[in-house]
């Protein structure tokens, strides 16, 4: 059993990389990415509905689709920026381009970060750095020290037009471009360097915003998975046992009718109602406002008084699933043979249930504690956003919604990771509780 699991765990980076290397893909070649809408932003910025839109492509300028271009990595391929992206290689932490002035042989770039500007030539050599507020020469030793880590590429004309060609190729290129010279720090800054990058939107680190997230959704999650587990596993139990009875009839209406209520939906009539009219509720938000301000006492009511109404549309579709699927599960084997056998020797119905038939009906249910691992952490998008809840779903919804390529790679490392290591957890625990699965 410890070498299967020992693949299973080995099996997991592979994946990891087979699902972002697809994601990765897919946002660079899919059409209507972010690369193609600041495009559209700049065709319609300059043209404004003033004219056609070849007049505005010959009024853009082609410094401006490369610096587009520069800002999303989109100068790189798509297996060049995975690589980047996952640390193998290194990609360009910091960069800064200009074009060469016709028939000038150097050109100043600004340093990122500073007031010095590079001079470089058109070979790609650094000719000197200024100081930028006064236009002078700094000294040797300051420009050694300034310069150390920093490299110079070049695109030609021709690249440049090729970019043109795949960005706007109904549009006419107004200009000819001059060599373009880019300066950038080289360094590998990625998955195996333990960085996610930094979102585009909001210019934080990524592992800091999803780290932000986590204990949002880890208090929803696991108040969730003890209550599923802690209430549905007996009220199965109970409502085998007590089959076509009245508890069980009024208790399935009452979690079928949960049932088919969207958590979502649910949340959005508990807001209106419990919150805008009654105002028992808060009408959204996790914690409070003054939540550190509170005290111990404080702090435990306010986290019930905000946390109610979103448990609640947690729970309302789960309780069904894990109630009917213990109930059936467990009324399926105290018909077996080999239950009524036990009963038939004298053994008490109540050891048949819970020494026999139950082992055996908790199998189905130990395959879907692993899947609730994502859960745990991924939380629901809608139910997030229904009550505001700045968790992990609502940051994967906000990434989605804003095209940010850095932020929707991290959250969908943690939630495959998280689906991944689920399955490992689900094999292990189909071999705790039925002594037939060896994994040999």
């Amino acid at each position: 059993m410890k070498a299967y699991f020992l693949r299973r765990l080995l099996l997991i980076p592979l994946t990891l990389v087979g699902i972002t290397l697809l994601v990765f893909a897919i946002q660079r070649l899919a059409p209507g990415g972010v690369m193609e809408q600041q495009v559209t932003q700049l065709v319609a910025g300059e043209g404004g509905g003033r004219g056609s839109r070849e007049s505005a492509g010959a009024s853009i300028r082609v410094a401006q689709l490369m610096e587009v271009e520069e800002k999303y990595r989109r100068d790189r391929g798509v297996w060049r920026a995975y690589l980047e992206w996952l640390g193998v290689l290194p990609g360009d932490l910091e960069k800064q381009g200009a074009e060469f002035a016709e028939d000038a042989e150097t050109v100043d770039i600004a340093m990122p970060g500073t007031v010095y500007q590079v001079r470089v030539d058109r070979e790609g050599g650094v000719v000197d750095l200024l100081d930028a507020r006064r236009g002078e020469p700094v000294d040797a030793g300051l420009a050694d020290e300034m310069l150390n880590g920093w490299e110079v590429r070049l695109r030609s004309p021709q690249e440049q037009a090729r970019s043109w060609k795949r960005w706007m190729p109904k549009l006419p290129m107004g200009e000819v471009p001059e060599t373009r010279a880019v300066l950038f720090r080289p360094g590998r800054d990625g998955l195996l360097q333990g960085s996610l990058g930094r979102s585009e939107k909001y210019q934080d680190p990524v592992m800091s915003m999803i780290a932000s997230r986590m204990p949002v959704s880890l208090f929803f999650g696991g108040v969730s998975m003890v209550l599923i587990y802690g209430v549905c596993l007996p009220l199965g139990i109970a409502k085998a046992v007590r089959h076509r009875t009245w508890f069980d009839n009024l208790s399935s209406l009452a979690v079928f009718a949960g049932y088919a209520i969207p958590g979502y939906a649910l949340g959005a009539l508990l807001v209106v109602y419990f919150g805008a009219q009654l105002g028992w509720f808060p009408l959204g938000g996790f914690p409070g406002d003054d939540f550190d301000r509170l005290g111990p006492a404080g702090k435990v009511g306010d986290v019930l008084h905000h946390g109610v109404l979103p448990l609640a549309c947690y729970l309302v579709g789960s309780f069904a699933f894990m109630t009917m699927m213990m109930k059936n599960n467990l009324m399926e084997n105290l018909a077996a043979d080999y239950v009524r056998t036990a009963t038939a020797k004298g053994v008490p119905y109540r050891t048949a249930v819970f020494r026999h038939a139950f082992r055996n009906s908790i199998i189905p249910v130990a395959t879907t504690f692993g899947n609730n691992v994502t859960i745990l952490v991924a939380g629901s998008i809608l139910i997030e956003r229904v009550f505001d809840i700045n968790g992990f779903g609502l940051l994967q919804f906000s990434a989605i919604l804003e095209r940010d390529e850095p932020l929707i790679m991290g959250v969908l490392f943690v939630s495959a990771l998280l689906m991944l290591v689920g399955n490992v957890l689900s094999d292990l625990c189909v071999a705790l509780v039925d002594p037939r699965v060896s994994y040999d």
